[in-house]
């Protein structure tokens, strides 16, 4: 039987991301995304949260990106699968660490406080999002709009479109 190891989080960094470069010019880029997940308590009618913090680790260009365009309080979506590795503490510990090797990447939000892009070239500045539907090769006729289907219940229904990069 096939197996499946992905995860997908959106949320905000902790903090600024802290990179590092090898000898061989490979970079990785370490960060700390906050969920926050909200709830009504049935019992007491009080509203509830839980944050959980993820440690995300980039690699290569995704860490080059990381590094220049993400600051602390960004909100990003990452997408990527859960790595667990063991390490050796400054007092000969062996310690394990889970962490999200993300494969991609997507900022979200404004890009205040984000840095921008030097100049109008945004090769490799975002993960590959869905094409643009291709041009009508010719005129359509006008139709009446089709009834709204019903709203899934995704989380994702209220999140805008145009994002502006």
């Amino acid at each position: 039987m096939a197996s499946v190891n992905k995860v997908i989080i959106v949320g905000n960094l902790g903090r600024d991301p802290e990179t590092r470069t090898f000898p061989s010019g490979g970079q990785v880029c370490n960060v700390r995304i906050a969920t926050t997940d909200r709830w009504k308590d049935k019992q007491s009618g009080e509203m509830r949260e839980i944050t959980e913090w993820h440690n995300v680790v980039f690699n290569d260009r995704l860490a080059e990106i990381a590094n220049q365009y993400l600051r602390k309080g960004s909100q990003v979506y990452v997408e990527g699968s859960l790595r667990t590795r063991k390490w050796t503490d400054k007092d000969g510990n062996e310690r394990y660490t889970t962490e999200i090797r993300a494969d991609q990447m997507q900022m979200l939000g404004s890009r205040q406080g984000m840095g921008g892009p030097s100049s109008g070239d945004d090769e490799g500045y975002e993960a590959p999002r869905r094409p643009a539907a291709p041009p009508p090769s010719r005129p359509a006729a006008p139709r009446a709009a089709p009834a709204p289907a019903p709203k899934a219940s995704s989380g994702f229904d209220d999140m805008d479109d145009d994002i502006p990069f």
